[in-house]
């Protein structure tokens, strides 16, 4: 690390914030950037957009393209930050040959790497810098881009904390109740090798080089302590945070995740997202359980389904999205209006007792499978308070009795614990949880 970024571990949050700043402008100055600008207010909109509530007269919107977003907060940022437009998502298995110590000092590092490339830094001392003899510490791919509103979330799964009957980090103790291995539903069909995983990593960005460069260099960085099990490029967000934005399309073509919880909403935020004290352990406080669903669409049945069929699956019309008797998209449903086995009639709030989760989904296209057809879907990300009082019985549901069943199947599945956010300089990721 050089010495402005030992500088920085070193120095007050503010400080801290406000060197990156400069550090961010400086650099971008000397190459050019016409809208280098946008940087400087991404701090005030992420500090506006936790204190705001859905229901006050401006809510806060996302930053504009290539602000930067914060990396230190009381939450991790990533789950009700505003949606950005890609992800990449890598679940990782730690090796057999790691110990407790080779994960801390993993984390640690991850953490500073994650705190430079959230703000638009190069990690460590860079791409091009540094002994000529050596690797660089930045693999350089994101070279001239800005942070394109990076964020980076990092969960912890139930095979970390016990594996094979194994206490291998001496974690077992500290496992949350709510991180349970996921029961399995109707109509699964789970590919192991898209499943499960010691750890994870969510990064977003509206760059999808940014995103993949961010995963790229904490995957070098872990090296011999990890290895990526699983990873997932999604694209076109399929549900948003912020309540001022239009709601998003998935690949059947209809607005998903009207209801979703607004990242302004701080009184559903801490009814249905983020752990309280008493929820569990105290390293939790201030986190949200993730579960990561890979949903394969069978694209092809679907495109061949009638207009009125397809909507009735979804209990919407396709091109408003209004529930059905009302016409616009955000008036109160009447359920009763709709098909019974309609995905709506099922999933709404109103229909299971106010049970909500915050989805943070994207589209796929991973080619074809072999026999003509597209290997197309939704990589469904939700996150909650406790995954057994809300994932749990919601997909319950909708596993025995959702028309939609017809035209999806769910091909890969996970579940992670998200910690509460790293405070300030000098903190790092899953530190409550191993001191």
């Amino acid at each position: 690390m050089d010495a402005q970024h030992e500088q920085q571990q070193n120095e007050t949050p503010a400080a801290a914030d406000a060197t990156a700043t400069r550090s961010a402008v400086s650099r971008r100055a000397v190459i050019g950037w016409a809208g280098a600008g946008v940087a400087l207010g991404a701090a005030a909109v992420g500090s506006v957009a936790a204190a705001t509530r859905q229901d006050d007269p401006a809510p806060a919107a996302a930053a504009p393209a290539g602000a930067e977003v914060p990396f230190y907060g009381e939450n991790q940022a990533g789950i009700a930050t505003p949606v950005q437009d890609r992800l990449h998502f890598a679940a990782f298995d730690v090796s057999d040959k790691a110990t407790r110590e080779s994960l801390v000092k993993l984390l640690k590092e991850w953490t500073k790497a994650a705190a430079a490339m959230t703000g638009g830094r190069e990690v460590g001392t860079g791409a091009a810098t540094g002994l000529p003899e050596a690797p660089p510490d930045d693999t350089g791919e994101a070279l001239g881009l800005p942070a394109s509103r990076l964020t980076l979330t990092i969960g912890f799964g139930p095979s970390l904390f016990e594996k094979d009957g194994v206490d291998r980090f001496g974690l077992k103790a500290k496992r949350p109740d709510a991180l349970i291995d996921l029961p399995a539903f109707k109509g699964d069909k789970l590919d192991p090798n898209r499943s499960g995983g010691d750890l994870c990593i969510q990064a977003c960005a509206d760059d999808p080089q940014v995103a993949v460069h961010a995963i790229r260099n904490l995957a070098r960085i872990g090296m011999g302590t990890v290895n990526i099990r699983w990873s997932q490029l999604g694209f076109g967000k399929t549900s948003s945070t912020t309540p001022d934005a239009q709601t998003p399309r998935n690949l059947m073509g209809f607005k998903d995740g009207t209801h979703n919880i607004a990242g302004t909403d701080t009184g559903k935020l801490a009814d249905h997202v983020w752990a309280a004290p008493g929820d569990g352990p105290e390293w939790m406080t201030g986190g949200s359980y993730l579960v990561a669903r890979r949903i394969r669409m069978h694209i092809e049945t679907w495109d061949r389904t009638s207009l009125k069929e397809q909507e009735d699956v979804f209990g919407r019309t396709k091109g408003e999205g209004a529930p059905y008797g009302k016409a616009k998209e955000h008036d109160a449903p009447d359920l009763k209006a709709m098909p019974a086995d309609s995905h709506v009639a099922l999933a709404h709030p109103d229909a299971n007792s106010g049970l909500m989760i915050l989805r943070r989904g994207f589209s796929f296209t991973d080619g074809t499978d072999g026999l003509g057809r597209l290997d197309a879907g939704l990589f469904f990300l939700a996150y909650q308070r406790d995954t057994r009082k809300a994932f749990v019985p919601l997909q319950t549901r909708l596993a025995s009795s959702d028309k939609l069943n017809e035209y999806i199947q769910h091909v890969g599945s996970a579940h992670f614990a998200c910690p509460a956010g790293v405070r300030k300089p000098g903190e790092w990721w899953g530190q409550a949880l191993f001191g």
